[in-house]
């Protein structure tokens, strides 16, 4: 049983479902085996992790599966360069690019052999990315958790806009935690689709067991943007959100960088600090209810997003 779009046969998946890469949570080898495995596009997130454990977590990841995958880097770190050297050098197939632009790196990725997905939050960007010669991009909506674009697009919109814009596959991210939200999306032209707080409640992904528990325990109202006008966050309300939404009201740029920067994304990941540190998740936590291994998420996926067209088909 496939589900093949434009997205499938470029990347040589079965599937058009990409696991999100993120930071702490699929900085392992771990859940993006199993993801690929099963017929998606698993994403290691270099972001957080020293270039030895990069290394370490994609042999790792070859011993578990030998389909196609993908490493996440954001091109604003400062490991950013080392981190693709990497992946060129362990034979990775695909890189997903975020928070930069592709050009000073593109060509020795494509020399390589490799496929470049970049993500984008506006129809601009993605011409940009398209004129630069990536192979397709991801489109990440306001719903979003982590880094949304910072003009708070939904991600129905972004998609049909980037859709009307672009000549590549594009793939729709933000709020999407279900196979009727994957269908909506390729209904919407997207030739797949992104889960990230769906893919963040598995076994395999490696961030502490309050976290996943704060995130089961949301509804779709518990979500927030922190740190609008600078790099927004979207993250699960919580002490730390409400000082910061608070203070927003009165204090100057300068005491909300600071206040800002008092709190981080690896306190909550890693320690456990689901009140202080940035729970960074997405609106569609609420449409979800129970954590399962990530190998059975995908069947579950695959199974829903072929209900969704055949019902969609039958109105015809």
């Amino acid at each position: 049983m496939t589900l093949q779009t434009p997205l499938t046969h470029l990347l040589g998946i079965r599937y058009p479902i990409i696991q999100a890469g993120m930071s702490w949570a699929s900085s392992n080898a771990e859940l993006a085996a199993a993801v690929s495995a099963a017929g998606g596009l698993g994403v290691v997130a270099s972001g957080p992790m020293y270039p030895e454990a990069l290394q370490a977590a994609l042999r790792k990841l070859r011993t578990l599966t030998d389909a196609p995958y993908a490493v996440n880097i954001p091109l604003y770190n400062k490991r950013a360069r080392e981190h693709l050297d990497i992946a060129i050098a362990e034979g990775a197939p695909i890189i997903i690019a975020s928070q930069g632009g592709p050009r000073e790196h593109l060509a020795r990725v494509h020399d390589a052999g490799m496929k470049w997905l970049q993500v984008i939050a506006s129809p601009v960007h993605a011409e940009k990315a398209q004129a630069a010669g990536v192979d397709g991009v991801i489109a990440v909506g306001l719903e979003a958790g982590g880094h949304p674009g910072p003009d708070e697009i939904t991600t129905q919109v972004l998609l049909r806009a980037t859709v009307q814009r672009v000549d590549l596959p594009v793939v729709a991210a933000g709020g999407i935690a279900d196979g009727a939200g994957i269908a909506a999306a390729l209904c919407l032209g997207a030739a797949g689709a992104q889960l990230g707080t769906r893919f963040l409640l598995t076994p395999e992904a490696s961030v502490h067991a309050d976290y996943k528990a704060a995130v089961m325990a949301a509804g779709i109202s518990d979500t927030t943007l922190v740190g609008r006008g600078r790099s927004p966050v979207r993250m699960l309300r919580n002490a730390f959100a409400q000082q910061y939404l608070n203070a927003e009201r009165t204090s100057s740029d300068e005491a909300l960088d600071g206040l800002f920067a008092q709190s981080t994304l690896k306190q909550a990941a890693l320690e456990g600090n689901v009140d202080l540190g940035k729970v960074e998740a997405g609106q569609s936590a609420g449409l979800i209810g129970d954590l399962v291994p990530a190998a059975e998420l995908m069947q579950r996926l695959v199974q829903e997003t072929l209900v969704a067209i055949r019902r969609l088909s039958a109105l015809g």
